[in-house]
């Protein structure tokens, strides 16, 4: 059997980590033959540390073969050490009349603490993934205090945001799921985001060829894809718990899988149009489990160039506005 790595969670007790998990430990995301040792981490609040107790002891009833060890704490110096991934899924959220820029202050704060810890006692070859929104710009921020980590060490998820959108022009195309290959997301994670359809096929045909409704897919497809989250509290009075700790097993599988394609955040270095110090989302290939590459070379007709100079423009605000947290 192989060395267990260690994997740490943030927020761990939370919505997205209850679902997450237990996905972690089976073998879902690492593979069916790698142990994993988690190392939970979660807020210095009396209720939230009970809550992990509870999980911890769910964790142990289901008798995961591959779960080799775990560590309760709220400590992020304890939390990290050692740890071969760290998947940052805890954040502060937005509150009832709270601006993005008031929460773009707080979780500057968290992540430029998270950043520096994990650069200080995370293993040598840790990888950083980040869940927590503002996720692209959380990332930056924890990025910018490595000094030892490299940054295309450190992505932020848009898996969700590609799950979502394959899932709808396999729907409009009424085909299945699995004929969609290559949909593709660029900059935020955020309703700026583009899903770019233009580079998708299904059953191996250019997507634009089988769905034809152009008025569709620049208006309302952009539009599910980018404010599904916001339906979905609509609908059930909660976040996409669900989806996203799924969107993050598969953000970290496809990682950990040579040849893989798929979309994540990095940084940009001015590709795509995008500021070069932002973390952006764009289509990259696993090259060893844990490296990529960024795909380039898709052309951009004149509506996808509009759509990514609005998210560029969200991405370089939110930059600017926590500059000096950063500098």
């Amino acid at each position: 059997m192989k060395t267990p790595i260690r994997v740490a969670v943030t927020g761990a007790a939370g919505q997205i980590g209850y679902s997450l998990l237990f996905r972690i430990a089976s073998g879902a995301m690492f593979g069916p033959d790698q142990p994993v040792i988690l190392q939970l981490i979660e807020a210095p609040i009396e209720k939230a540390l009970k809550a992990l107790e509870g999980v911890a002891m769910e964790l142990d009833d289901c008798a995961f073969p591959l779960l080799k060890g775990i560590v309760q704490t709220s400590d992020p110096a304890v939390g990290f050490k050692d740890a071969n991934w760290c998947l940052l899924v805890g954040a502060k959220p937005r509150g009832p009349g709270m601006e993005r820029a008031d929460l773009l202050k707080d979780n500057g704060a968290i992540f430029i603490g998270q950043g520096r810890t994990i650069d200080a006692v995370a293993a040598a070859d840790a990888r950083i993934a980040v869940v927590g929104n503002p996720a692209n710009t959380n990332c930056m921020i924890a990025a910018s205090q490595a000094k030892r980590l490299p940054a295309e060490r450190f992505t932020a998820m848009v898996r969700l945001d590609q799950n979502r959108a394959q899932s709808q022009l396999a729907k409009k195309a009424g085909v299945d799921l699995t004929a969609v290959k290559d949909i593709f997301i660029y900059g935020n994670h955020s309703p700026t985001m583009f899903p770019a359809f233009a580079h998708a096929t299904i059953n191996g045909a250019p997507a634009t060829s089988v769905i034809t409704d152009t008025a569709w897919l620049q208006g309302p497809f952009c539009e599910t894809v980018g404010k599904r989250g916001a339906a979905i509290i609509a609908a059930r009075g909660l976040s996409s718990a669900a989806s996203a700790a799924n969107a993050l097993v598969d953000h970290v599988r496809s990682l950990v899988t040579p040849g893989a394609i798929h979309s994540i955040a990095v940084k940009s270095e001015g590709r795509y149009g995008f500021d070069a110090n932002i973390w952006a989302g764009m289509p990259v290939r696993t090259t060893t489990p844990g490296s990529y590459e960024v795909i380039e070379g898709y052309a951009m007709d004149a509506f996808a160039q509009a759509k990514i100079a609005a998210t560029n423009k969200e991405l370089a605000d939110e930059r600017a506005f926590v500059a000096e947290m950063i500098a």
